[in-house]
């Protein structure tokens, strides 16, 4: 293993160093960097061209330039931009925003993709598999930009217009009921008549949401409360601990049940510490959770100690989780109301000169990742469904995965056990492939959303003809690419035994 990451590490070097010369010099003869200074009518401008001449060594050939440049890169530095400005500031400040608009984007895709690719493969024929498919399709077509502005005018300029009076028509919550009866009915297995029951219960339920939700105003001033934290908490620990260990082991599900109810009570008993905390003492609350969950899957975990303990630790988070955003939640109407009712933002990474409790920062945080992260997840969403789906298809229909059912092993034992770490594989080199990607920006999201990101950045330098960002951002582009290659390989030997790297 040592001698292999040794070996792609100078393979890497060395490829990395030959695509820096080779960008570097494209950029530099992408156009001419003194072209707006030479339009420029003010008296010092002869000053100004002589000013960025020197800056950008202009007067030295090319290759010098570069030799210049990986002299100040050995030595630590990226230098400046043709402004003066220094380009490693500019690099962080942009580092920074992108991975706050697309890290999350991409973890969200990434587990719901392989989570819906999967269940669809399962029921594959069945009605929710025709849907996902259909759905993933649709996604996969649609251009990003349009996406993006689609969801600036419907989910930004029209929903807060209409959070001044947030009332559902009823023709809405009939459409809304229908969709919701079609998802019952494609996530119900069996005959046409129980898809048909299910269907008619999913209306039923669905219809009765959105009219509460109508009758109360309950977008204007949301919350969960502690009800719908422990419903969702104890769903959640059932859920859990038939994926980690089955619902015939009674002590997994005592450890989950027990967690839910101890993080959903929590929330009323650490209320001072939640009403204006600080992401250290969030930080804390996250380790102080998982120990107490895994103290829970110790003790009544059994012979199934270390499932328990995974299900109950996955249980106490989605339960810190749904505390979280029910205090969102609660800070709703007084951060709308101090942004002049326009919750949901469709330009930049936050509001200029706001400030407010952690909540209403919170809230100013989400309300501008909203919009750019839900474009990223439509696209990106389609490719992981189609790409989980087609691998367990196949992996579910290899011998050993027959032999497993042979032998009477639970279907959830098969599933989890003998096919799921084989069909991530193929996923593996491209969730490799897009965290590298997300590295880079999302150029065509950030320039629709005004993000000034890593792909501002690198669209910034390449119109301007200025070499020192561009290769700032190509310099953690490719290091990315490299680095999350070399995981991608040694996830392939954890995942399949038979894999050795040599």
């Amino acid at each position: 293993m040592i001698v292999f990451i040794v070996r792609r590490l100078v393979i890497s070097f060395f490829v990395l160093l030959a695509a820096t010369f080779i960008i570097y010099v494209l950029t530099a003869l992408a156009g001419d960097p003194l072209e707006d200074l030479r339009q420029d009518n003010s008296p010092n401008k002869a000053q100004k061209i002589a000013d960025r001449s020197e800056r950008m060594q202009l007067d030295l050939p090319i290759p010098l330039r570069y030799l210049n440049w990986l002299g100040n890169l050995a030595r630590g530095s990226l230098g400046v931009n043709r402004d003066g400005q220094d380009v490693a500031t500019l690099l962080a400040d942009a580092l920074s925003a992108t991975l706050q608009l697309v890290l999350a984007a991409t973890v969200l895709a990434i587990t719901i993709g392989i989570v819906v690719g999967i269940t669809s493969a399962l029921r594959q024929y069945s009605g929710f598999d025709y849907t996902v498919t259909f759905a993933a399709f649709v996604c996969f077509s649609l251009p990003l930009f349009w996406v993006a502005v689609m969801l600036k005018q419907y989910m930004a300029i029209e929903f807060n217009n209409w959070l001044k009076d947030p009332v559902i028509p009823p023709t809405v919550i009939g459409m809304l009921a229908l969709l919701g009866g079609l998802i019952f009915g494609a996530l119900t297995v069996g005959e046409r008549k129980r898809r048909l029951f299910a269907f008619g219960i999913g209306f039923l339920i669905s219809g009765a949401l959105f009219t509460l939700l109508s009758v109360t105003r309950w977008f204007a001033d949301p919350a969960l409360g502690l009800p719908l934290i422990l419903a969702f908490g104890l769903a959640a620990a059932v859920g859990f601990t038939a994926l980690a260990a089955g619902l015939q082991y009674r002590g997994p599900l005592y450890a989950t049940l027990a967690a839910a109810v101890i993080g959903a009570l929590s929330s009323q008993v650490l209320s001072p510490i939640l009403t204006n905390p600080t992401w250290l003492e969030i930080g804390g609350l996250v380790l102080l959770t998982v120990a107490v969950c895994v103290g829970l899957g110790y003790a009544f975990g059994g012979l199934q100690r270390r499932q328990a303990i995974t299900a109950t630790v996955l249980t106490g988070l989605f339960t810190g989780g749904m505390v979280f955003l029910d205090r969102m939640l609660q800070s709703f109407a007084s951060y709308s109301a101090s942004v002049r009712g326009r919750p949901i933002s469709t330009i930049g990474a936050r509001t200029p000169n706001y400030s407010g409790d952690f909540w209403q920062t919170s809230l100013d945080s989400a309300g501008h990742l909203l919009l750019p992260s839900m474009a990223l997840i439509l696209i990106s969403l389609a490719t992981y469904t189609r790409y989980s789906r087609a691998s367990m298809l196949e992996v579910m229909n290899q011998d050993y995965v027959r032999t497993a059912r042979a032998k009477g092993l639970p279907e959830r034992t098969v599933v989890v056990k003998h096919a799921f770490r084989n069909g991530l594989i193929p996923i593996t080199t491209l969730m490799a492939f897009d965290f590298a990607g997300v590295i880079g920006g999302a150029v065509v999201t950030e320039t629709v959303f005004g993000w000034r990101g890593m792909g501002f950045l690198f669209t910034k330098g390449l119109y301007e003809v200025d070499p020192g960002p561009v290769m700032a951002f190509f310099l953690v582009t490719g290091t990315a690419i490299v680095v999350c290659n070399m995981i991608a390989d040694i996830l392939y030997a954890y995942l399949d035994p038979r894999i050795r790297l040599s």
